[in-house]
């Protein structure tokens, strides 16, 4: 199966555009594909729309939306797709015979490579794979409105679609920077599953008179941490989406519970929308009784997604957390409420829907423990994903300690030679948790915090003693103990997606997970200072050019890559000490601008002799260490000539890089650095 490179969308309303906008902002060739020539300039016109209002907010430049629009080709008719079209999305209405209809086309049209997916929030993805003619090559795709914006997207492969079909989609959706989660072929899938029947269970409670729609939503609002409750969510995306959802829902699992309350009908019969009001006030029984029957259903729901092994329970969350922007997830939340509450009222629910609870939540006594780092064999190759894209795969104490432990597993295994680490969503890690920092500091448990990073140490000399190729697919974000993570690996795969950045000393303090040590060690200490000292953002050319990053592909060439590397093994000198290209931009000013002869000039304030601070790359390097803390630039510098003295001798460095943990947590600067970054404001450091 070759890698996706072009994509039809059929369909050119908000969905299809939608889909096909973002395809094209992520550099995949595009058609946009409608029955006639006036929906495809509609979906045209909603495209330049939504990207002159990301011209305005300056999330793109004029010259990158221009670029965007030009990889998008309109098509009129389906016959008239590309015959050479790697993916074809179908995002046409939920109507069985109107899809298998342009499958039957689109099966005729396109060569034998192309796979075919379907848009769909409902359907049968088996029964849609049965109706055309390459069941192998079909996948049910569930985009999450808007698709430009809302990262989660679930993957539905049928029974019948092969491990390469399905291998390049999931490329594909992670390219587009996609939360992927890949479940099983049932009913609502993941997401609609709990969530469909949660707002016709809130029109059962306002046809019921538990409560006005006001306070429906505000009760729910409070006891999900929610922005919008299930009345306004369904004003935002219509109330005919609902009743067919949930309409739906209760004819395929028969459960009447789910038909759509006769509130609901009349309400999409008449045409209207939910007047919901401003009196949000109701009686403390109402508001239990609201909070019970909401938060039974979507325990009780959830737990029987589980129990069929749609996904796993950690799916389930991310789907409330990324696809619906839920605070927690459902099983998160009842961990908080406690769980013998959380059975009682899903027990109470299952009662009223007439269903079984599924005997290993009914019969939970414990609070649920979450797994955030998946691993996967694949012959010789291991893939450990660090899956926790909602907080961009941040390490805390949990993550780090599953991950040594899949370390552990993996490295002590003799059919193993090659370990992959991943990170789900856009980000390969984004650095630590910082609100763990500020919480020890404010307790003052620096003990807490030592104990942290050195099982960090501990974690990522796990990676650098193996004796298997260790390689990290730093396709996205790598920031800060991200970034250090995968410096630990001997090599880096990295995509036009890529970013590194080491932000700590503009945060107060200095990188503790190796960052000090292995970067000199592999591009120079000019180019480390570069990247450690004025936390600059690298891009992926920068990145290539001194070193860190090891290999610079396209998307499609990722998994090829992989292969290459693992055969030809360990590399033959990970710590080159100087850049890999020296005559790149970013390499070339590093080397002049961060030489030894220059440091005492930088260190108080000043433009180094021979530089002009109207240049535009000198007058940015000089306010980016304006504004580091004083503190955290002069141990991280230390630290850095530190890693040139002790040569060979990486441990050594490290346990300096330890050693020294406590000075820079003890000063208040730190502190001051880590909750500016939290608040969302810029720091006031005293040098203190």
């Amino acid at each position: 199966m070759r890698p996706i490179g072009s994509v039809a969308i059929i369909g050119a309303g908000n969905m299809g555009s939608g889909i096909a906008q973002k395809s094209a902002q992520e550099q995949f060739d595009v058609q946009m594909v409608d029955r006639e020539e006036q929906w495809v300039e509609r979906g045209q016109s909603i495209i330049a729309n939504f990207l002159d209002e990301a011209i305005e907010r300056r999330i793109f430049r004029e010259t990158e939306a221009e670029e965007i629009k030009a990889r998008i080709t309109g098509v009129v008719g389906t016959e008239n797709v590309a015959k050479d079209t790697d993916l074809v999305i179908e995002a046409v209405f939920e109507d069985f015979d109107i899809k298998t209809a342009v499958f039957a086309t689109l099966d005729e049209v396109c060569d034998e490579h192309t796979v075919l997916a379907s848009n769909t929030s409902s359907l049968s993805v088996n029964a849609l794979a049965k109706a055309t003619g390459r069941p192998d090559r079909f996948v049910g795709l569930h985009f999450f409105y808007h698709p430009a914006k809302n990262r989660l997207i679930e993957i539905i492969p049928a029974e019948t679609t092969s491990k390469q079909s399905l291998d390049a989609v999931e490329q594909y959706c992670k390219t587009m920077g996609k939360v992927v989660i890949i479940c099983k072929d049932r009913p609502g899938f993941v997401v609609n599953r709990f969530f469909v029947p949660w707002l016709n269970e809130a029109c059962l409670l306002l046809q019921e008179g538990v409560a006005s729609a006001a306070a429906i939503d505000a009760v729910a609002e409070k006891a999900f941490r929610i922005g919008m409750g299930p009345f306004a969510l369904m004003n935002l995306t219509g109330p005919p989406i609902a009743l067919h959802s949930t309409d739906y829902l209760a004819e395929q699992l028969h459960c009447p519970r789910y038909t759509g309350a006769a509130n609901l009908r009349k309400m999409v019969e008449d045409g209207e929308m939910w007047d919901i009001g401003e009196d949000t006030q109701c009686s403390d029984e109402a508001a239990e009784i609201i909070r019970q029957r909401l938060m039974g259903q979507v325990f009780s729901v959830s737990a029987q997604i589980v129990e069929e092994d749609i996904c796993s329970m950690e799916d389930v969350d991310r789907g409330a957390k990324v696809g619906l922007r839920w605070a927690l997830g459902p099983f998160e939340i009842a961990n908080r409420i406690g769980i013998s509450e959380a059975v009682s009222m899903a027990q109470s629910y299952a009662d009223l829907a007439e269903f079984e609870l599924p005997n290993w939540f009914a019969d939970l006594a414990e609070p649920l423990e979450f797994n955030y780092v998946d691993t996967h064999v694949d012959g010789e190759v291991a893939t450990v994903r660090i899956n926790r894209p909602e907080a961009m795969n941040a390490l805390n104490e949990v993550v780090v300690n599953q991950l040594g432990t899949a370390l552990d597993s993996l490295n002590s295994r003799e059919d193993i030679k090659t370990i992959v680490l991943d990170g789900a969503g856009k980000a390969f890690v984004a650095g630590a948790d910082v609100k763990f920092f500020v919480d020890k500091i404010q307790a003052d448990s620096f003990s807490d915090i030592y104990e942290f990073t050195a099982r960090g140490h501990e974690v990522l000399n796990k990676l650098e003693s193996s004796d298997k190729t260790t390689i990290a697919l730093t396709t996205g974000l790598a920031l800060g103990g991200g970034l250090e993570l995968a410096l630990a690996c001997d090599y880096r795969i990295g995509t036009r997606r890529t970013q590194f950045r080491f932000p700590e000393t503009s945060i107060g303090i200095y990188p503790g997970l190796g960052g000090t040590q292995r970067t000199p060690r592999i591009c120079g200490i000019e180019a480390a200072r570069f990247a450690v000292l004025a936390g600059n953002f690298l891009d992926a050319g920068s990145a290539a050019s001194l070193g860190l990053l090891t290999h610079l592909v396209d998307p499609s060439e990722v998994e090829q890559t992989v292969s290459g590397i693992s055969d030809s093994g360990k590399p033959s000198n990970k710590y080159p000490a100087r850049p890999a290209d020296s005559s790149h931009p970013a390499a070339a000013f590093a080397l002049e601008f961060y030489n030894d002869a220059n440091m005492d000039s930088l260190a108080a304030g000043n433009c180094p002799e021979g530089f002009d601070p109207e240049d535009k790359m000198v007058s940015r390097q000089l306010k980016s260490l304006s504004r580091t803390a004083p503190i955290a630039f002069s141990m991280a510098s230390d630290l850095l000539n530190d890693a040139v003295l002790t040569e060979d001798n990486l441990q050594q460095g490290l346990a300096l890089e330890l050693e020294r943990l406590e000075d820079i947590f003890a000063s208040s600067d730190a502190l001051e650095g880590l909750s500016a970054l939290i608040q969302g404001r810029r720091p006031n450091y005293t040098n203190n």
